[in-house]
């Protein structure tokens, strides 16, 4: 079985990338104090990140639902209730 060498190319680029996709969490407290404030900032930033993610969910829901908008408010904060409760 032969294969072709862009699909070998894929495969080499995906092998060596996937472990670049996830990043470890930080814990402020377990690094060194001159760089506790940029591991709190960036904390920070992926507690944000996690929200904005959930609110893209909610509004995709929303979308693919075909929601009103004068009902899109409600089911957002809903849905975004939902999330936390999880």
């Amino acid at each position: 079985m032969t294969y072709s060498w862009p699909v070998a190319a894929i495969a080499v680029v995906l092998f060596f990338s996937a472990p670049g996709f996830a990043q470890k969490l930080i814990d402020p407290n377990a690094v060194a104090p001159e760089y506790r404030e940029a591991a709190e900032k960036r904390k920070a930033a992926e507690k944000r990140k996690a929200e904005q993610a959930k609110q893209r969910g909610c509004a995709q829901k929303a979308d693919a639902e075909n929601v009103l908008p004068r009902e899109r408010t409600a089911l957002l904060l809903q849905c975004i209730e939902m999330a936390d409760k999880k």
